[in-house]
């Protein structure tokens, strides 16, 4: 028998490949080597080992890369994955590998400094030199173009003494945060101070543990988590704190900066291939200990992971619907087992999975149930827009107008949500009635006023807006129907001329830099009315904004969303949780159609029990989470017969079991999306039943007919 190498490639593949390992090369589960894929060399991981009589048709590795291997906990981790959310093997690999250049050594490069001398009687082009600020130390390139000189004057000036030059590293390793440095302006409360100490004891069992924070909005959570992250920093490990958006990333920097005296790593979608290669190599060796980013950083090769912190754990944004379809929370959970690392779920409107899973015991439960020092809960109300109708084609009712006018006027801000991008969610003839629709796809355009242009939400078209209706070519009668944050905003200008009004969405929030100038506006009091729509939402301080607006509080309760009323209740709560967070007591008001609604009337009355006891008991008999388990297929084809066949033989495909409900095939709500049509089904199980191997095995007996595409979906989160 000879021994052979199991290569996984990071590729559409379900399992790694087998090649012959050379005489002279060692080879250990994690190593990266080059093997032929194809009519190619590929860069793939060693995944194991096994034998063979016979190996003369297999082909051999072509090289092994002399660079640090991935360790064995993200392997499993990686297997994992794959297998629990029945996805490609290779697919999830490549999301761990994202930077192939990261496996090389940082190349050096020549960076000048100023050295102090600065004589009288210099060049005004050496004064411009030496007259930068903020930019040393720097590399010609960069120094030339600021002061406007040529790459030789500063060699120039480096033989004279003015300049140092020296080498350094291209990509330089992060700053260390320092656990004992604390900065912040304030001091923790003694129930802060108790429940990071109940944190700070679960890390040091350096163990596997799960906690969930349960704090009310504003009770310093954050502050809380960060005493775990600094026991972990202590004993040497890495901390990764997961977040649901950019946006709140670049909002928690100056707190992690303030706690530990260092910036953190960041990982995220907007990265640049240089940042994206520089974190990927200093956590790979473990250099960066203190990172924060988005879903995707779970995937990272961490070193030694003793802490994963995953802030707002209820958010919608941890789960990926595309590609790979996982649910980061629950992958957290996972990744801290097979490092033995302790996890941290925190969150204002915990998941009913992970409140269950505390108040079994299965986690620890840590509660903040206050704000601290003088800070209180704001008052909530209802406002039922059936008694308080907006002006005709307007869309604040009075109530809202007069809290707005009452913040402003004792010197406070104000915030109005709306959870819809642009200008109007809907643009519409009023000639012949036609509405303006995505091309191949079942959604209406959003008109956005500020850039003058019509989106599609779901796949990105966009067009000018047109002057005249495609449709009959009526001009001038296209009319833009409901309000978008734009409109709000253009609503609340005429009402009160004086004030300062900022729209913040996703499609004006600009780079990162720019989200954190305006966020540092709004908690300095720049801003009077801040219209937003969840980018407002998680996380943000904002001291002096004390009245908060909801201008659709039943946006989300239409349609058959199973956690229709669980997400509307998380959101609303932590909308109205931006109020009164400093001495001065806020207040929210919710427009709503359904004033009746249980999620609505346990948040006006404060009744979190209330709601959660109602919301448990329909899914205990629905059989729903946390009672049951839920996967999707969805079906995607170019046209609807081909979905309708292939959807149908998917059903007859399916295993018979016990424990198993399956609903459906029927049209999914977004039936058609970039030309594909779409179908769905729902497969409910009984706790006790293991989804993942009964989707997996259902799987295996289907083969999509060409240019059909089945993906699946355990326990998802939406119904798109």
């Amino acid at each position: 028998m000879v021994k052979i190498a199991k290569i996984l490639f990071p590729v559409a593949v379900p399992e790694p490949f087998d090649y012959a390992i050379p005489a002279s090369m060692k080879l250990a589960a994690g190593d990266f080597v080059y093997a032929p894929l194809g009519k190619q060399a590929k860069l793939g991981v060693v995944w194991g080992f096994g034998e063979r009589e016979d190996i003369g048709k297999l082909k051999e590795i072509s090289e092994s890369k002399p660079c640090r291997s991935l360790n064995a906990e993200i392997l499993k981790f990686i297997n994992f994955t794959a297998k629990y959310n029945c996805a490609l093997q290779g697919l999830v690999l490549r999301m761990v590998l994202r930077s192939h250049k990261a496996l090389e050594p940082s190349p050096d490069v020549t960076l000048f400094t100023p050295t102090g001398e600065q004589p009288a009687g210099l060049s005004a082009t050496r004064k411009r030199v030496l007259g930068l600020s903020d930019i040393w130390p720097a590399r010609a390139g960069e120094i030339a173009k600021a002061a406007k000189v040529s790459s030789s004057v500063l060699n120039t000036m480096a033989k004279a003494g003015f300049l140092e030059k020296f080498t350094a590293p291209l990509d330089p390793p992060f700053d260390m945060p320092d656990p004992a440095h604390d900065g912040r302006a304030f001091d923790l409360t003694p129930r802060q101070i108790s429940a990071g100490e109940e944190l700070q004891a679960l890390v040091r069992q350096q163990m596997f543990n799960v906690a969930l924070l349960d704090g009310v909005t504003g009770s310093g959570k954050t502050e809380v988590y960060l005493e775990a992250a600094a026991e972990a920093l202590r004993a040497g490990g890495q901390v990764l704190i997961l977040v649901p958006e950019i946006a709140l990333t670049q909002a928690g920097l100056k707190r992690f900066e303030e706690r530990f005296g260092v910036e953190p790593a960041q990982w995220h979608s907007a990265m640049g291939d240089a940042a994206r290669r520089r974190v990927w190599r200093e956590v790979h060796g473990g250099r960066a200990r203190l990172v924060v980013g988005a879903r995707s950083a779970l995937f990272l090769p961490y070193a030694d992971l003793q802490l994963i912190v995953v802030d707002e754990e209820h958010d919608g944004s941890y789960k990926q619907d595309e590609g790979v379809i996982y649910n980061a929370r629950d992958m957290a959970v996972v990744r801290g087992k097979l490092a033995g690392a302790a996890v941290v779920l925190a969150s204002a409107t915990p998941s009913l999975e992970s409140l269950t899973n505390a108040r079994s015991g299965r986690y620890h439960h840590v509660i903040l149930p206050e704000r601290p020092g003088a800070a209180i809960m704001p008052e909530v109300a209802l406002v039922d827009l059936k008694d308080h109708k907006p002006a005709p084609g307007k869309f604040l009712s009075q109530p809202l107008i007069d809290g707005i006018g009452q913040a402003l006027t004792q010197g406070d801000q104000a915030m109005l949500y709306l959870n819809r991008r642009g200008y109007a969610p809907l643009i519409i003839c009023r000639a012949c009635g036609e509405r303006l629709k995505s091309p191949d796809t079942d959604s209406w355009l959003v008109q956005h006023k500020r850039t003058g242009r019509a989106i599609c939400h779901h796949t990105g078209f966009s067009m000018p807006m047109p002057s005249a209706c495609p449709e009959c070519k009526a001009e001038d009668a296209l009319t833009p129907v409901g309000p978008g944050v734009e409109r709000v905003a253009e609503e609340s200008a005429l009402l009160f001329p004086d004030a300062r009004i900022e729209v913040l969405s996703s499609d004006t929030a600009g780079n990162p830099e720019r989200i954190r100038e305006r966020m540092g506006a709004m908690a300095a009091g720049e801003i009077d009315i801040l219209v937003g729509t969840q980018m407002v939402v998680k996380g943000h301080n904002f001291p002096h904004l004390t009245f908060v607006g909801v201008v659709d509080g039943d946006l989300s309760l239409g349609g058959g969303d199973l956690r229709a009323g669980e997400r509307t209740y998380q959101t609303l709560v932590q909308v109205a949780g931006r109020a009164g967070r400093a001495e001065k007591p806020g207040r929210a008001l919710i427009q709503t159609h359904m004033p009746d609604h249980e999620a609505l009337v346990a948040l006006a009355a404060g009744d979190r029990e209330g709601f959660i006891a109602a919301e448990l008991g329909m899914r205990e008999i629905l059989g729903l989470p946390p009672y049951g388990k839920l996967a999707a297929i969805i079906i995607s084809a170019p046209d609807a017969k081909k979905a309708d066949e292939f959807a149908k033989k998917t059903l007859n495909a399916a295993p018979r079991a016990d424990g198993i409900e399956i609903l459906g095939p029927s049209e999914a709500p977004m039936a058609i999306l970039r030309g594909r049509h779409r179908r769905r089904l729902l497969i409910k199980s009984e706790p006790n039943v293991n989804l993942s191997a009964y989707m997996a095995i259902w799987k295996s007996r289907l083969r999509p007919p060409h240019k059909t595409k089945l993906a699946i979906d355990i326990d998802p989160q939406g119904f798109m």
